[in-house]
C-alpha cells in the first residue's frame, strides 16, 4: 500500500492527524515525503485491522517487528 492508500484506510487524514496528535498539513506532507516510521508503528495494529491483511506489521517491518509487538511471534512448540 501506498501512504496515500494507508491515509485513506484509515479515514482520511483529518482522522488520521487526531489519531496521531498532528496537524492535517502534516498528515497531508506525509503524501510526499512518507508516513514517520513511528507514527507508522502506532498505527499499525488498527491499519492492518482495516486493511484486512492487505498491510501487515510483519511485511512492513520485517526485520523487529516481534520487538515492537511481541504478540506476533509464533509460538514455538516444545
Amino acid at each position: 500500500m501506498n501512504t496515500t492508500e494507508i491515509i485513506q484506510t484509515l479515514g482520511g487524514t483529518t482522522k488520521v492527524a487526531k489519531l496521531c496528535g498532528v496537524s492535517v498539513p502534516a498528515v497531508s506532507q506525509w503524501k510526499t515525503n512518507g508516513i514517520p516510521v513511528d507514527k507508522l508503528v502506532f498505527m499499525g495494529g488498527e491499519l492492518e485491522r482495516l486493511s484486512d491483511g492487505k498491510w501487515t506489521r510483519r511485511n512492513a517491518f520485517p526485520d523487529n517487528f516481534t520487538i515492537i509487538w511481541p504478540e506476533l511471534r509464533k509460538k514455538q512448540k516444545s
